[in-house]
This record gives structure tokens, sequence and C-alpha cells, in this order.
């Protein structure tokens, strides 16, 4: 099928103090977050001057891309457009068909299937293209890259160049921990057609990582950035706590890398390298924090390689993965969709 566009969808993020609270907003509407937990990531926030680092490094992997498709003859325009602040993806869409636009293909910076990791961007496309009316051009969604490895083997290198900043001494002390976003119980029993998806694959995701980086080394998966109503129960344990059993079982140093992120934004860069590098302080653990992939070439190189499996004829040999979970190229239509909003419930 022919496609005349790439359009980058991601979270979005705000670039000045003025655009915290309604960026949060826009965020957290209808999710019943408590007042003093808003307030309390607006802090974040402010902590660094109201800008959130993603719109950056957005530009840099839309320039990227960009290139990346220059230099190996992918003649694609590559548009971006943002869930939760500008620059907006009904906005974007409209670009899109104003420059003629009429099917294009989205790449999300999110690896991972789930609600609040690939079907909201589902959802956040078609209500982009509704926005726009009836001539918007169509959308589709690449699929997930879970375990590409373009993705994986940049979190791996991170993870090698963290452990270096380690005392090579201590190594048989020194534990592996990943982490992803933490996401209600409820919602990753019912990620993908038949449940489980989201944590099945970060766990995949991190047995890939550290079987490339580290295979001497004990790991685990963990989770962070929390939000919500505090009775709804969220996927445990979260990282600081985690950090103070690793403390008790006579471990020394953890490495700590973001395998549920593509870059280093907010999340990254408050709950890991503020928050949990202060309690790994106070309990004494020596500290390193692996990088994610940004615009690592090999993870750009990714993008590219996902569209020329959706615009190549011969796009099948381009499929390259590492682990066993199936994969498909477009979510079956009730996938991640949590109970209660499904047809008949």
């Amino acid at each position: 099928m022919a496609y005349d566009a790439l359009v980058l969808v991601s979270f979005g993020g705000p670039e000045r103090p003025e655009d915290v609270r309604p960026f949060l907003q826009n965020v957290t509407r209808g999710r019943g977050v408590p007042p003093e937990r808003l307030e309390e990531v607006v802090q974040h926030y402010l902590h660094f001057g109201g800008v959130s680092p993603i719109n950056r490094q957005c530009r840099e992997l839309l320039a990227a891309i960009r290139a990346d498709f220059a230099a190996n003859g992918v003649d694609l325009p590559v548009y971006w457009g943002n869930r939760n602040w500008d620059p907006m993806l009904a906005d974007t869409v409209a670009r899109m068909r104003d420059d003629g636009v009429q099917r294009a293909l989205a790449f999300v910076t999110s690896a991972y299937g789930g609600y609040s990791s690939c079907r909201q961007y589902q959802e956040d496309i078609a209500a982009a293209r509704a926005a726009v009316g009836p001539d918007a051009p169509v959308i589709e969604k690449l699929r997930q890259f879970w375990d590409h490895p373009g993705f994986v083997q940049p979190h791996a290198d991170a993870v090698r160049a963290a452990l270096a900043q380690l005392d090579p001494a201590r190594r048989e002390s020194t534990r592996l921990v990943f982490t992803a976003h933490s996401v209600p119980t409820s919602m990753a029993a019912t990620a993908g057609p038949h449940g489980g998806r989201y944590t099945a694959q970060l766990a995949e995701t991190a047995r890939l990582v550290h079987a490339a980086a580290a295979p001497d080394l004990p790991y685990d998966l963990v989770w962070q950035s929390r939000s919500g109503p505090p009775q709804v129960p969220w996927l445990e344990p979260d990282i600081n706590d985690h950090l103070a059993t690793l403390a008790t079982q006579g471990v020394t140093g953890v490495v700590v890398s973001p395998i549920g992120f593509v870059s280093d934004h907010l999340e990254v860069v408050w709950d890991l390298d503020t928050e949990a590098l202060d309690t790994a302080k106070q309990l004494g653990l020596d500290f390193a924090r692996a990088g994610t992939p940004g615009t690592d070439p090999r993870f750009v190189a990714m993008v590219r390689e996902l569209v020329l499996e959706r615009t190549n004829p011969a796009g099948e040999r381009l499929r390259r993965r590492l682990g066993e979970l199936p994969m498909w190229d477009t979510c079956p239509t009730a996938c991640c969709v949590p109970p209660a909003r499904r047809p008949g419930a």
C-alpha cells in the first residue's frame, strides 16, 4: 500500500512555566488524579524551569529521521504532532491535509502494547482526524518495537556504559534494575488481546538487554512514575521501595535502566536522576543510570525499517526481532481496551 508521509507522534511537554499546569490538566483530564498529586508534579516541572526535555528530544529525533530518510532514499515528508501539548496532533493533521497528504504512517514514541502506551495513541490519532474532518489523511500506526534490535541494542550499550561508572571490585554485589512506567493493575491485565501484554513485553525487553549487556549480574524489572487515585492498585514495586529492599540484601550498587522509555524526558530525569538517586544516596548504594536510545543511529534506522516493512512489497524480509512474543502490523480492534469500554460492556 502506498503512503505519502510519516508523522512522529509523542506525548508532548511544556516549554515555559506558564504552560505547566494547562499541560498537566490535558494529561490528567478524566483520570481522577488528586489535586495534591497534580501540584506535586507541577513542582517537578518547575524544578527544571518549567521546561520538559521531551519536545527538544522530539525535534532532534525528527531531524535525525529526516536525515536518515534522505540518506537512504526514503522519499517521505516527516511531520510531528503531540498528544498533550504543542504542536498538537490535530493541528499537525490539518497541516498534512493542506499539504495534500492522503495516507500516512505514524511512529509513536512508545515501544510497548497497553492502553496508555499504544491504544490511547490510536484513539488520539482518530480524534485528531475527526477534528480535521472527512478529508483528513488516513493515518496508520507502525507496529510496537519492544524487541527490535534498534531499540534493544542502544539500551544494552547504555547499561554497559553505566556499569563502567561503578567500582569493578564490587561487581559481584551490583544489580541491574530495569524500570518502566507503572500502570493500574487492571490496565496491565487487559493489555493486548489476551491480557498481560505490557508486562510480558517489558519482561522480554529486560531479558534481552540483560543478556546482551551483563548476563553475569542479577536483574529486576520494577516500576516508576505512579499517578492516579491512591485507592487504585498499580504495578509494584516502585523503584524507590525496591532500592530499599536491595540495600537490605547486601547489594552495594545499582545500574538503573529505563527500558520503558525512548528518551531522557522528565519522568526519567526527575523520577530516576533526582528521586531514585537521592534514595540510593540515603541507602549508601552506588548508583548509575543508563541512557535511553534518543537519536542513536540504530534507533533512527529502526524507524526507517518499520516504515519499509509497510511500504516495501518485500517488507517481510526487513523484519528484525530478538524475542519470542508474537507481533502484528495493526492492533486487533479490542486490543488493550479496558473491559468497561468494550462493546457490550
